[in-house]
């Protein structure tokens, strides 16, 4: 039982190290590091360590350092998953699953540097790409829960096709408000507004970029998906969870509006997307079966 114990700890260590990572990531976008270790991967302007490394270099090569990182404490969890829970355990298949997810996010990785997909670039391939690379993020995320979620209350199981209508419709609106504002916090970063008035007068422009006028999808659909998730939670959600759901829809939508109002500035774009992921988690967490009773006690 202390064994498992410990796995538990460890599992959400590392989901948490894997949230803050991601953080970083969106620091690295914000501030236009991407190129900080030019075009080169794995290694910083062909170097293990850069020499004489520029604020830019710093901001990269830590990401890639935390990155490894994150995939150490991962291939670590399903290491000690095969010697913890026998073959078929739902703990070693999420843990399985959370290594494939940060494989991909490390290839990922690296063909935003490879692509040149960074600071300036503003082509439809690099939207897509982040949608993608968004995407596999969120997915990695669930999967690290399920790994602590299933460590922590043996017995319990989850399957797709257990999960609600409503549970599912959730779970994409979220999905879908996420990836139009990582589209829209590109668009932030590549066409900052010098004001309110002119960034809205470039989005309504015919003759704007397509990022730009992109950028108003967000706050439409960020809408319709706090009305998913709400009717959802109040539909199939019950306690504590519930209220905490609600009370973080209104919380994100707030930030929302403040993002918008201070021109996205990098520290708030870091905590608009904190309280996405957030929000997806809880989300996520609203599909996963409560515990079965005294089923710990006899796996001990």
């Amino acid at each position: 039982m202390e064994a498992r114990r410990r796995y538990v700890r460890l599992a959400w260590a590392v989901l948490g190290w894997n949230f803050l990572v991601i953080l970083w990531g969106a620091f690295v976008r914000a501030t236009g590091s991407g190129a900080g270790c030019g075009s080169h991967w794995p290694l910083c302007n062909g170097e293990v360590i850069p020499p004489s490394p520029t604020a830019q270099t710093l901001i990269e090569f830590t990401h890639r350092l935390t990155s490894g990182l994150a995939l150490l404490g991962v291939a670590a969890l399903v290491w000690w998953a095969r010697r913890l829970f026998p073959r078929g355990h739902a703990v070693r298949a999420w843990a399985w699953a959370s290594l494939a997810f940060i494989l991909v996010e490390a290839l990922l990785g690296a063909g935003l540097v490879l692509l040149e997909y960074v600071e300036r670039n503003a082509s439809a391939g690099r939207a897509l790409y982040l949608c993608a690379h968004l995407t596999n993020t969120f997915l990695l995320l669930a999967a690290l829960l399920g790994v602590a979620w299933h460590a922590a209350a043996d017995g319990i199981r989850w399957q797709w096709r257990e999960v609600s209508g409503w549970r599912r419709a959730a779970l994409a609106a979220v999905l879908a408000a996420s990836l139009t504002g990582a589209i829209a916090a590109l668009g932030d970063t590549v066409y900052p507004a010098i004001s309110m008035l002119e960034g809205i007068r470039q989005e309504l422009s015919p003759d704007s970029p397509a990022l730009l006028r992109l950028r108003l999808v967000h706050p439409v659909v960020s809408v319709a998906a706090a009305v998913v998730v709400l009717a959802a939670v109040f539909q199939t959600v019950r306690g504590r969870l519930q209220r905490i759901i609600a009370a973080w829809v209104a919380v994100q939508l707030a930030a929302g509006a403040v993002n918008v109002l201070l021109l996205a500035p990098v520290w708030m774009q870091i905590l608009h997307l904190a309280l996405g992921a957030g929000l997806w988690l809880l989300t996520f967490a609203a599909t996963l079966p409560a515990p079965v009773r005294g089923a710990r006690h006899a796996a001990g």
